[in-house]
């Protein structure tokens, strides 16, 4: 079967296509701006990559299937002969993954507003660490896993949950067509305000997500999140709360962190399954353990999960890139990169920072880049939560001119962390705002934490400030 990619360089559709690769497809694709490493890993698999879009190419080209990826919609010269044509079927992403190998496969689904990157790989590495195969694909690039995605010979295939839109012609979630027999749902909170009106839509869109999961599989909520828990009961499958509090059947207990590492102990409805060291930090990284550990050994082996893992696999797991990911370490500065763009995301790593590295001072760069966090929506959210460092540095809003009098106030935010006797500083451009960070940091006579919050590359700054 012939599969061409529409919009094949994305990281999703890329590590779609090798998995179709393996199953033993022809894979083709197009896209604009082709650039390494994804387009070296396809081409190293045999995959033909074509600059820009051609109906002519197309034509001639004749694939059994074209796969339409998100970032493409109406105006594409491609889509629209399509559409007119009606001649080749066309498919999202999702529908193809959850059609040609997870309706296959014993689907492990994580979802949740966060984590869902760090759970995935991190159940995933437990299973092979576990002497198995399984099939998963990563939404990031995992330092354990030997790719981001891979086919596997065993049954189960873990894969993460988004709740985007599919497509421009699907704007069911993604996750809704992935088969779960095992759901992880690690938290809920209103992001995506380009797709979802409020809070209450996004937990539409999770409940739906419950509605099919099989009564033979299982459900494994976080029992401490409040939205999570309006969703329940769920009667007609196997529910398992995992959290701090008492009342979860798996109980995250003895949580400690300090400049060696994190610790905590996993507790089984009253008996101990083991404690966990490791160099993962945040309370957040211990739930996205325990969920993961539970979901590999449901996987293995349901009916006794906890005797088909050890726990003692996690400590030398590394984690993902870009994820508190360490720029430099010298014995007066450190530089961290990470992904962080939800306020609770950004609040909780800088609370983990302050427990990692006391006696620093901790300079919070941030660049407003996602769907959500160029509006000012969550303004005074993120405003509390840089509000936690001792320094605010504050990029433009990437492409605020879109956004007119929605966009995030910066300056306005900046304004006020000064009133709270931070320094905090609102930047026009990226540039400037390194500009700044150097002058401060060559400035300060304490010890220095820079940590970059962005989705995005943040202009090249980091390398730079890591350079100078």
């Amino acid at each position: 079967m012939h599969i061409y990619f529409l919009g094949i360089c994305g990281t999703a559709m890329g590590n779609a296509a090798l998995l179709l690769k393996a199953q033993g497809n022809q894979i083709s694709g197009c896209d604009t701006g082709i650039y390494p490493p994804m387009s070296n890993v396809l081409q190293n698999a045999g995959i033909e990559i074509l600059e820009g879009y051609d109906v002519e190419r197309l034509k001639a080209l004749k694939p059994d299937l074209v796969v339409i990826g998100n970032a493409n919609s109406r105006g594409n010269p491609e889509v629209e002969w399509l559409l007119n044509e009606n001649t080749i079927p066309y498919t999202s992403l999702p529908n193809l993954l959850g059609e040609q190998i997870l309706k296959k496969r014993k689907s492990i689904v994580i979802s949740g507003t966060h984590g869902k990157t760090t759970t995935t790989a991190i159940t995933a590495f437990l299973m092979r660490e576990s002497a198995r195969d399984p099939g998963y694909l990563v939404g990031g690039a995992p330092r354990d896993l030997p790719t981001g995605a891979h086919l596997g010979t065993d049954a189960p295939f873990v894969i993460e949950g988004d709740e985007y839109d599919s497509a421009f012609f699907d704007k069911r979630s993604k996750f809704i067509h992935y088969h779960p027999n095992i759901l992880v749902m690690n938290n809920i909170e209103f992001d995506h305000a380009d797709i979802f009106r409020d809070l209450q839509d996004v937990l539409r869109t999770f409940n739906h997500l419950l509605r099919i999961v099989p009564g033979n599989g299982h459900v494994l909520v976080n029992g401490d999140d409040p939205n999570i828990a309006t969703l329940l009961p769920v009667p007609w499958t196997n529910v398992i709360k995992v959290g701090v509090g008492a009342e979860n059947d798996l109980q995250i207990c003895k949580f400690k962190e300090d400049s060696k590492g994190a610790s905590f102990m996993l507790r089984w409805r009253g008996t101990i399954w083991g404690k966990v060291e490791w160099g993962l930090y945040g309370l957040y990284n211990a739930r996205n353990a325990a969920m993961a550990a539970l979901a590999a050994g449901l996987a293995l082996k349901p009916e006794d999960p906890f005797c088909v893992l050890d726990l003692d696999l996690l400590k030398n797991y590394k984690g993902v890139k870009r994820r508190q990911e360490i720029l430099k370490e010298t014995d007066s500065l450190v530089v961290i990169e990470d992904f962080g763009h939800h306020p609770t995301a950004i609040e909780q790593t800088i609370d983990s920072l302050r427990n990692r590295y006391p006696g620093y001072q901790i300079a919070a760069c941030f660049e407003p880049r996602s769907n959500t966090a160029r509006t000012k929506l969550f303004a005074d959210r993120f405003q509390n939560a840089l509000g936690r460092a001792d320094v605010a540095f504050i990029a433009p809003v990437h492409r605020a001119d879109r956004l007119g009098d929605q966009a995030l106030p910066t300056e306005q935010m900046a304004a006020n962390l000064r009133e709270r006797e931070l320094y905090a500083r609102a930047f026009d451009s990226n540039e400037a705002l390194l500009e700044g960070l150097k002058a401060y940091a060559s400035q300060t006579k304490e010890k220095l934490l820079v940590c970059f919050f962005s989705n995005g590359a943040f202009g090249g700054i980091m390398k730079e400030f890591v350079d100078s």
